[in-house]
């Protein structure tokens, strides 16, 4: 759901001089949460929902609290997608590299990329098997909802920690279960089939997998009560419309229905109140959308 926003993420306060002949490409204004309808748009709120989750920190420069990145850092985003991930990078003034087996959205995100502050771009077709990058090249690696998506994740992360240098943060997220379960329960039988998720990472055995790959976790994270609750809304406003069940992938996209709205608008609501926060970490702990983990590769000794 972040990749909503590839066009909002606001550049950090310190970032890198704008190479020369190139002009940034400024983030569009965050549209008002509230419409002049009086409808609160769901990928708004979302937004100000992973905000307050410890995402996208513009003034500190972390795409997630404890994920910190430099103009000096290579990060790699696999499975850039629309590239929420690769403008925050570029905008704190990194190198970035991103890759997507999409050849139209890593050509979308190109001509983005090359207007932004980023020192310098790679952009990359294709999946990791293997990565054309050199062993030890990369500060940072980034792989946001994509391994549920592969044949082989171990065979991944391993692509991952090779190109990673010693010292090298990782942040990965997959799905969680608990909102997997209930996906398993209303979604249609496409949605875990290719090109969507075909693997359910539950906690323990996702953080087995990033340390059987030699990494050393640091934090671990889980948020998203609103979007797992959007997504059941969505689910029951798709089967009232006779939605089918193709092996494609989900089609998320505005306008949404009154359904939809009617959530986003109470969810803008609670977090908006003085308690909203206490009740928001309460609610993400019990049914978060994503889990993420952010390791590190260790130093050579």
């Amino acid at each position: 759901m972040m990749k909503f926003f590839s066009d909002w993420l606001r550049p950090p306060k310190a970032k890198a001089a704008e190479p020369e002949n190139q002009q940034e490409d400024q983030p569009e204004a965050l549209p008002a949460p509230v419409s002049p309808e009086g409808v609160v748009d769901s990928r708004v709120c979302g937004f100000i929902d992973n905000v307050q989750s410890g995402w996208f920190q513009s003034a500190s420069g972390e795409l997630l609290k404890g994920f910190p990145i430099a103009p000096a850092d290579v990060v790699l985003d696999v499975g850039c997608g629309e590239g929420a991930a690769t403008l925050f990078a570029a905008r704190c003034g990194a190198h970035v590299i991103f890759s997507d087996t999409d050849a139209v959205q890593v050509a979308q995100l190109s001509a983005k990329v090359a207007k932004s502050p980023a020192r310098g771009y790679q952009a990359l077709v294709g999946d990791t098997q293997p990565l054309p990058l050199a062993d030890g090249s990369v500060s940072r690696i980034v792989a946001m909802e994509m391994l549920e998506h592969v044949d082989d994740p171990a065979q991944v992360l391993a692509e991952l920690v090779r190109v990673g240098q010693p010292g090298a943060l990782y942040l990965l997220t997959v799905p969680d279960p608990v909102g997997e379960g209930l996906q398993k329960q209303l979604a249609p039988p496409s949605h875990f089939q290719k090109p969507n998720h075909i693997h359910v990472f539950e906690r323990e055995a996702f953080a087995r997998l990033v340390t059987d790959a030699g990494l050393e976790i640091e934090h671990r994270h889980a948020s998203g009560f609103f979007w797992s609750m959007w997504m059941c809304l969505y689910r029951a406003d798709e089967a009232g419309a006779g939605g089918a069940g193709e092996a494609t992938r989900d089609n998320i996209k505005p306008p949404h229905s009154p359904l939809l709205n009617e959530w986003a608008n109470t969810w803008y609501q609670l977090i908006s109140l003085p308690e909203g926060a206490k009740i928001k970490q309460l609610l993400d702990s019990v049914m978060p959308k994503s889990q993420a983990i952010i390791a590190r590769k260790p130093d050579r000794r």
